[in-house]
């Protein structure tokens, strides 16, 4: 899965809701804090950890690439 921006970066707790893995914040800053969630393939607990284009999370045995518009 594909979730494009706009910008530079996205902070992880909106990517995990523009993907479709949580569907409030509330929700994946639980769910990142648990350790539930990966990026680049490390456990990241921090919802505010920036991505950008290229960097991949998962949960749930699902993955997400992060693919950046901004020029």
């Amino acid at each position: 899965m594909k979730v494009v921006i706009k910008d530079d970066f996205i902070k992880l707790g909106q990517a995990m809701k523009l993907a479709g893995f949580s569907e409030s914040g509330s929700e994946a800053k639980e769910d990142i804090e648990n350790g539930c969630v990966a990026v680049n393939g490390e456990i990241e607990t921090r919802r505010g950890r920036k991505l950008r284009d290229g960097d991949v999370f998962s949960y749930g045995g699902e993955e997400a690439v992060i693919v950046s518009l901004a020029e």
